[in-house]
């Protein structure tokens, strides 16, 4: 089944379909070792990854196994970063959070309009019961945001992440159908 990329617009932001323009941007954000620290892979060094992430984001809409948008600032255009669901299943009704932005755009609360926004279309448009996502437990940031948006903490995984030697630990995190507040 095939998803349809959403369009959708907040106060300040508009999340919509990559385009090829967004490569440079996506490989100068993926690119910064302190935009990436939290992540699970290291910093891109070629900006051929550019292209293959914009190539599985298509793929990923086209399987049906979730969507991933890029973020905008509604007033002047500018990338702010993004935001996906993924590992959609239609018979569990449930899928991942994620998102990642530019490090200009951190401390605005552009995380938390962006997931509050696709959090509204899957439980709407995709009848979600359950959205799960995970932070680095030395990302504090990044828990805010989630528990803004209402998750819950459920638990951690222990040494789940290994990064150039670096091993960290992850909080898992939930939301259900039925706590979710539009």
């Amino acid at each position: 089944m095939t998803l349809t990329t959403p369009a959708l617009d907040t106060d300040r932001l508009r999340l919509r379909p990559f385009t090829e323009a967004d490569a440079d941007f996506l490989y100068a954000m993926h690119g910064s070792a302190h935009v990436m620290r939290y992540w699970d892979s290291p910093p891109w060094t070629d900006r051929a990854r550019a292209d293959r992430f914009l190539s599985m984001c298509r793929s990923m809409a086209e399987e049906g196994t979730g969507v991933r948008v890029a973020v905008e600032r509604a007033s002047d255009g500018a990338f702010v970063g993004w935001v996906c669901l993924v590992e959609w299943n239609p018979v569990y009704r449930s899928a991942s959070l994620g998102y990642c932005l530019d490090e200009a755009m951190w401390g605005h609360g552009y995380a938390t309009e962006a997931a509050h926004a696709l959090l509204r279309w899957a439980f709407d448009t995709l009848d979600l019961n359950r959205v799960q996502a995970e932070a680095d437990t030395r990302n504090a940031a990044s828990a805010r945001v989630l528990e803004k948006v209402g998750f819950v903490r459920e638990g951690t995984l222990r040494e789940d992440c290994v990064v150039d030697g670096e091993v960290s630990d992850s909080w898992v995190y939930g939301l259900l159908r039925r706590e979710w507040r539009p």
